[in-house]
């Protein structure tokens, strides 16, 4: 996620601007609610809500994945990422029993392993890197006002949708079906298998911070902030019956300006699959995916605004803007093929007890170091 394109909040005082894009994002949440409440879906109001509060969370936090593997990868600084991992052990409470034990309203994020999966992920995470910013960090970051990550926010949805029309090609290289640790262990097996990783991968981050001299404590923010929003990953689960996800609702809505500009997509394989060909002919106010991403932008921008920092920072030079547009072109399509991004793939998957997570993040994080290394080619510095 960003950190470098919005000014930290201050407790100064609000501009007019900020004042008219509180109340604005306000407004569109109450009219959003309203409209899914209208159509008798409430679960569909409380995931805009959940949404918008993790909006408010991920900036107030300053919480970002993307800075935190910059960190560990230059400065061997292992707080951050070990922060993110608290995110996946609140969330795996819930998630991994739960999807076990109510299979039939609750599902996991789970999927399959082989080189769609790790291809995608390593284009991932050279993206994320480039654009300063991962699938939650573009959302909440381009909420806030951020010029650049509106940019990011662009390629990444084109990317989503080339994404989408390569995934089929990539799934004939073939793979292993998906394993779940809850198969195996049970419900309160896997989840405790599940925490085990967790506590296994913060160890090894921590040995290696410590061997680096690099911090391997989290900051306040990290754990409190991951605390915060693991929980409204529950809420997630909670309403919209499967863990949060943030990248599906971009291929949806790149696909639907695609046919509005009279790009047909139903032949593709992709949209022909029941779950994406539903999307492509529902309302976009029926893709849980959407709704979540919505409310996140309007959470941000509220907290931006309250906060007087609404879209404070300066734009960036060219080549800054032109990473991001290619940072956001990789993410969108690697995305796709990697069955998410760090929130979809990586934080849902773990929490969910799916080892395709742990394979995601290590062929992303993999992916971010070739990403840091490119970064000076567009003015970025590596650190």
């Amino acid at each position: 996620m960003s950190t470098v394109t919005l000014a930290t909040p201050t407790a100064g005082a609000t501009t007019k601007i900020d004042r008219l894009f509180l109340g604005l994002s306000v407004i569109a949440t109450a009219i959003l609610v309203t409209l899914v409440l209208l159509d008798h879906q409430p679960a569909s109001g409380a995931l805009i809500l959940v949404g918008f509060c993790l909006g408010i969370a991920f900036f107030k936090a300053e919480f970002s994945y993307t800075a935190a593997w910059r960190r560990f990868l230059t400065r061997g600084e292992a707080g951050g990422m070990i922060g993110g991992l608290i995110v996946i052990a609140v969330a795996a409470v819930a998630i991994v029993p739960v999807a076990t034990l109510k299979p039939q309203f609750f599902g996991g994020a789970i999927a399959p392993i082989g080189p769609s999966l790790v291809i995608g992920a390593f284009t991932f995470g050279v993206g994320m890197q480039l654009a300063n910013g991962c699938g939650s960090g573009t959302l909440y970051t381009a909420g806030a006002g951020s010029g650049r990550m509106l940019i990011a926010l662009l390629g990444f949805i084109v990317g989503c949708v080339a994404g989408s029309l390569s995934l089929p090609t990539f799934l004939k290289l073939g793979g292993i079906n998906p394993i779940l640790a809850s198969a195996s262990f049970g419900p309160w097996g896997g989840l405790a298998v599940t925490l085990m990783s967790l506590a296994l991968v913060a160890g090894v981050l921590a040995l290696v911070a410590h061997a680096r001299g690099g911090n391997y404590r989290p900051s306040r923010n990290y754990v409190f902030g991951g605390i915060i929003i693991g929980l409204l990953c529950i809420g997630a689960f909670a309403a919209g019956g499967h863990p949060w996800s943030v990248t599906f609702g971009y291929t949806v809505w790149g696909a639907k300006i695609a046919t509005a500009l009279g790009f047909d997509l139903s032949h593709a394989a992709f949209w022909q699959w029941p779950g994406p060909k539903h999307a492509l002919n529902s309302s976009i106010l029926s893709d849980t995916s959407s709704l979540t991403d919505f409310g996140v932008l309007l959470g941000a921008m509220a907290a931006a605004a309250a906060g007087g920092s609404f879209a404070s920072a300066k734009w960036p030079p060219a080549n800054s803007l032109v990473a991001a547009l290619i940072g956001g072109l990789l993410m969108g399509w690697g995305a796709r093929l990697g069955f998410g991004c760090n929130i979809g793939a990586f934080v849902s998957g773990v929490a969910s007890g799916s080892l395709h997570g742990w394979v995601w993040f290590a062929a992303a994080l993999a992916g971010s170091a070739l990403g840091i290394r490119l970064r000076p080619l567009f003015g970025l510095s590596r650190d």
